[in-house]
């Protein structure tokens, strides 16, 4: 059966997903920088890789997993879309005129770039090898059925039993599927594969602050194909999600500064890029659905809980070595819950969502909060837990540490057999200079 393309949209959704790709080498640049200088090859090299098996992954079944036909609401059949064999009319997003294959294309960079962010919990002491099998498992076992439960049709969708239940929970680019499923699986492999050497006891600071900036600014360019684009349309919601992701990550940015100069007495760079992060996790739940007051709000909290979040791993003792847990894991949580609260007619009149949900300062009553909730706990609790067995399996079979003669010495020569920079001693000083191949 054919359909009648929009080319309007189709073309918005090729550009969104050009993107969202973009996004991944972001965030290369952003965690190489706030690795030591030692290790940023290494740290680079989680993110890129994820591109080569995240996106082999998807098109041989992973599509089929989040949006394939449901299986009894928990993930789609696997041979319904195999290889991404897809015609015209293979796909529900068939009904804004967007070919199945630039919708798939789309989704595949979300996937992507969340198995990425995960990367920065474990940075500088694991296993290369073991990084690559638990890509595979992970992006199978837990990002697929994840996707399929809120945005292909499973248990969090039109006819699950939440929407059934309470209301329709309202995750409108990932706050859920992305930053809580990313931040959950972060802290559980953080507790399996334990602390770095010298973790609390001498100063892993970041050894290229331009870089992390640069990396900012990356995703935040990115980032508005990955929110407004996941309106699957050229619309006024899509402009409603560009203007939101605007000015929820630029409050974020300097509630997190402020946050920082009253804690400190400094406001740094590396906050700055921290609270452009936090802001643009938080508000992707609701990019679509909130109003300018309530981005500003989600802004503002999350620059706020972030900025006070990430100290938590100094507290608890556990070595979450990039703030994962504290930006993405608290942001996607602060987003997907204040939704709850500021949802105003969320118009849904792309492929995910019919209908309209108020929240509860919009006089929708505290149902649309309790689905938020609801919602948000048992994302958290489905990855922590599935990431946590997959985690032990993988420790116990491939071992996730390098040796730790090789973490002291620098993980990027020991598993990369080569390094960013190169230390030449002239005299009574050193130079620091890029080694050229």
């Amino acid at each position: 059966m054919e359909f009648e393309l929009d080319s309007g949209n189709t073309a918005w959704l090729l550009a969104s997903a050009s993107l969202v790709l973009l996004m991944t080498p972001g965030l290369a640049f952003f965690y190489g920088g706030m690795v030591r200088g030692k290790s940023v090859l290494n740290m680079m090299m989680m993110s890129f890789s994820a591109i080569g098996v995240v996106g082999l992954i998807w098109v041989l079944y992973g599509y089929s997993l989040a949006f394939g036909s449901d299986v009894a609401g928990l993930f789609g059949n696997p041979a319904d879309y195999f290889g991404l064999t897809l015609d015209n009319a293979a796909s529900p997003t068939t009904g804004v005129g967007i070919p199945a294959l630039v919708f798939a294309g789309f989704q595949a960079t979300f996937a992507i770039i969340t198995v990425a962010l995960i990367s920065g919990a474990i940075a500088d002491r694991v296993k290369f090898g073991t990084w690559i099998v638990f890509t595979i498992i992970w992006v199978t076992v837990v990002y697929a059925p994840l996707a399929h439960w809120v945005w292909g049709g499973g248990m969090f969708g039109a006819d699950g039993w939440l929407a059934s239940a309470l209301s329709l929970p309202i995750d409108f680019a990932g706050g859920t599927v992305v930053h809580i499923n990313a931040g959950a699986a972060g802290l559980a492999l953080a507790l399996v594969i334990g602390k770095r050497k010298g973790f609390g006891r001498e100063p892993m600071r970041p050894h290229n602050l331009p870089f992390v900036m640069l990396g900012a600014a990356l995703l935040w360019f990115g980032w508005f194909g990955f929110n407004a684009g996941s309106e699957l349309a050229a619309d006024g919601t899509a402009g409603r999600a560009w203007i939101n992701t605007l000015v929820a990550t630029g409050v974020a940015m300097l509630a997190w500064l402020a946050t920082e100069k009253f804690r400190d007495g400094h406001a740094t760079s590396l906050g700055a890029a921290s609270g452009v992060v936090a802001g643009l996790v938080a508000i992707t739940p609701a990019a679509g659905t909130v109003d300018t007051y309530g981005a500003i709000v989600i802004g503002l909290v999350s620059g706020i809980l972030c900025a006070l979040a990430v100290g938590l791993k100094y507290r608890f003792g556990y070595d979450d070595s990039l703030d994962v847990v504290g930006v993405h894991l608290v942001g996607g949580l602060v987003g997907t819950v204040l939704i709850g609260f500021f949802a105003t007619n969320g118009r849904y009149d792309s492929f995910y969502f019919e209908g309209s949900q108020d929240g509860l300062f919009y006089g929708g009553g505290v149902t649309q909060l309790l689905s938020q909730i609801v919602a948000a706990v048992i994302a958290l609790a489905f990855s922590f837990v599935l990431t946590a067995i997959i985690g032990v399996i993988l420790k116990a079979t491939l071992g996730w540490r390098i040796p730790e003669e090789n973490e002291v010495a620098g993980i990027d020569l020991a598993v990369h057999g080569e390094t960013a920079y190169e230390t030449i001693t002239q005299g009574t000083g050193s130079v620091i200079r890029e080694v050229r191949a």
